[in-house]
């Protein structure tokens, strides 16, 4: 299998664009150096070569199996799960007295990106286990921590988060799963969750499940959800963990990709004893759940991200190998056939699966980066307030833009291939199925698209979007220090200004209380303002890439590095950032064709 990231781009990414060894400087994570960054990235490449990549395709042919209700998952994944809690890297991000090692989380970030290009499937059990432990941490009471969190930390055991049920998909105020309280203080849990990834395996001896429910007599909608870690076994009078707890796997949904994580169907307490354990306060499950939600979206758009990655490189390799026809000039049919890498439109779809990959990789490894200084300064000083506020805007868009472009970006990668691209006999057919979860895992396109325009454009008088567009002007001004990004600074400083210009024109609409006429188009304004966001990326890449060209006179590999970047910034920039144009048109159109009303035909 063809390499599937360029170490060097992340090393790029981290340490001369977000410059990540200025962290060290903090008091915590003072304990690290910049060779310690690279060992723990050098621990990722380690576990993807020895066992993810090996069962990447095996794991995908031979998919989980429900027998005598027990799920059985490849036998891979158990080494991969071990070697990843051996290393410390499942709770690797979280404080010392978390049993942690206060990694930065864009280091944890970028280790996930080098596991998931090589296998984007088993790194969903780690995934999980490591967001539902973090919960626990953050909410729990002292013995839940201990009990449960410690040893998801080390892989002894692993962790599911429940939310969706069958008649309550995006909609969590619908949920029904019920809570009745106990003499003892435990919850007795019923009801069925859907979609439940790893939520059933024999990989771990325990697994331990974050259950959404309402306690008898709580308020309908979402403030009437509690939240509950419901093990899959709990403790008998001796404390050992080998009781039944009454989650029974009921199916295995059978999906188009990540075959290799099985989808359950699970139902709690079918006896009447499956025994839950209250999070935190009653009623306040789903303001807790947005923690480990959050942060699954913008793993779901690292997992789109590299997902693509690989798509990139197995297509690139392919088309440095494979002949076919002659130039569009050379009509010599006695000369040899070209590669067909140097067939426009050809490197026209490699371009764009780079542009795509590298820009989106940036910026979620900005958004991470984000995360560490809000560690880094402080939650409530106000260099922290500021971090949270533009990663709690972007965090939405750091999700949906990759996953959306992750899944062009690897159609595009299949067209490469041709006929060869559809068949098993190249990866590209099973990255596409792999990706096309990405724009519906933890919230669709549309869901989110609608929370950016009407969350979190709007919120506290659109401060976050502010402090974003200042980056950005930021960015611009820096840019137009160098003559040969001028123009390119000025194309970003225009489509921004279009962009407020939108924005303006649909908060007017707002403004009039018409939420169904100001919403109707917020996907269109989600890939207008992930658009933009991207380009702004790009540019932050040019300007380091450009100043590396004219400071550090590179030569070889170096050279052709950073003329790559300038390269692939002004194919960004001269074939996705102009649709902008089309975009704001339709986003600022007073003709309206999607809502419902008795004038208009039946579809």
């Amino acid at each position: 299998m063809a390499k599937q990231y360029s170490r060097r781009n992340l090393d790029f990414l981290l340490k001369e664009v977000i410059q990540v060894d200025q962290l060290i400087k903090y008091p915590y994570f003072q304990d690290y150096t910049p060779d310690m960054f690279d060992m723990v990235l050098d621990t990722a490449e380690e576990i993807a070569d020895k066992i993810l990549r090996p069962s990447y395709i095996d794991s995908d042919r031979k998919q989980p199996e429900l027998i005598n209700g027990k799920t059985k998952v490849h036998p891979a994944v158990k080494d991969y799960v071990k070697a990843m809690g051996d290393s410390g890297m499942i709770g690797a991000i979280f404080p010392y007295e978390d049993g942690g090692q206060q990694l930065p989380t864009v280091i944890g970030a970028a280790n996930e990106f080098i596991r998931g290009a090589a296998h984007n499937s088993f790194v969903m059990f780690t995934g999980l286990t490591t967001g539902t432990a973090h919960l626990i941490l953050s909410f729990g009471s002292e013995k839940l921590k201990e009990t449960f969190a410690s040893r998801m930390i080390t892989g002894e055991w692993s962790g599911t988060m429940c939310l969706t049920e069958p008649q309550a998909g995006s909609s969590l105020s619908d949920v029904v799963t019920t809570a009745s309280p106990q003499a003892d203080g435990s919850f007795k849990i019923k009801g069925q969750k859907v979609f439940i990834s790893a939520g059933d395996h024999d990989v771990t001896g325990n697994i331990i499940n974050l259950v959404l429910a309402r306690i008898d007599g709580a308020p309908l909608g979402t403030k009437g959800i509690s939240l509950f870690v419901v093990p899959k076994y709990r403790a008998d009078d001796q404390g050992n963990f080998s009781i039944d707890n009454d989650v029974v796997s009921t199916g295995i949904y059978h999906k188009m990709g990540q075959k290799a994580t099985p989808a359950m169907h699970l139902t709690f307490g079918d006896k009447d004893d499956s025994v839950g354990y209250l999070v935190g306060e009653p009623h306040k499950g789903l303001q807790y759940m947005f923690q480990m939600m959050n942060e699954a979206r913008l793993g779901v758009g690292m997992g789109a991200t590299y997902i693509a990655s690989s798509a990139y490189y197995a297509s690139l390799e392919y088309a440095k190998e494979r002949p076919q026809g002659r130039r569009l000039n050379n009509r010599n049919l006695e000369e040899e056939q070209t590669f067909i890498i140097n067939h426009p439109d050809v490197k026209r779809m490699l371009l764009s699966q780079k542009a795509m990959v590298e820009g989106c990789l940036g910026l979620l490894l900005e958004c991470y980066f984000w995360e560490d200084m809000i560690h880094a300064s402080g939650a409530k000083s106000e260099e922290g307030q500021r971090y949270q506020m533009l990663l709690d805007l972007l965090t939405t868009v750091a999700k949906t833009y990759p996953a959306e472009s992750g899944i062009k970006s690897v159609n595009e990668g299949l067209q490469v291939f041709g006929g060869y691209g559809y068949t098993e006999d190249f990866p590209l057919e099973q990255m596409a199925r792999d990706v096309r979860i990405m724009s519906i895992y933890e919230g669709t396109t549309g869901i989110h698209s609608l929370n950016l325009l009407g969350r979190g454009i709007t919120f506290q008088g659109g401060k976050a979007p502010q402090l974003l567009f200042a980056e950005m002007i930021g960015t611009i001004k820096e840019a137009q220090t160098h003559d040969d990004l001028v123009p390119y600074a000025e194309k970003l400083e225009k489509e921004l200004g279009r962009l407020q210009k939108v924005t303006m024109h649909l908060l007017g609409i707002a403004e009039k209380g018409d939420n169904e006429v100001f919403l109707s188009d917020a996907n269109l304004y989600m890939e207008f303002f992930g658009i933009v966001t991207v380009a702004w990326q790009w540019l932050k890449q040019g300007i380091v890439a450009k100043t590396a060209l004219v400071t550090k006179n590179p030569t070889g590999d170096e050279l052709a590095f950073y003329e790559s970047k300038i390269h692939t910034m002004k194919f960004y920039f001269h074939y996705e950032l102009v649709k902008t144009l089309s975009l704001s048109v339709r986003l600022t159109d007073p003709e309206v064709l999607t809502i419902s009303n008795e004038m208009q035909p039946a579809i």
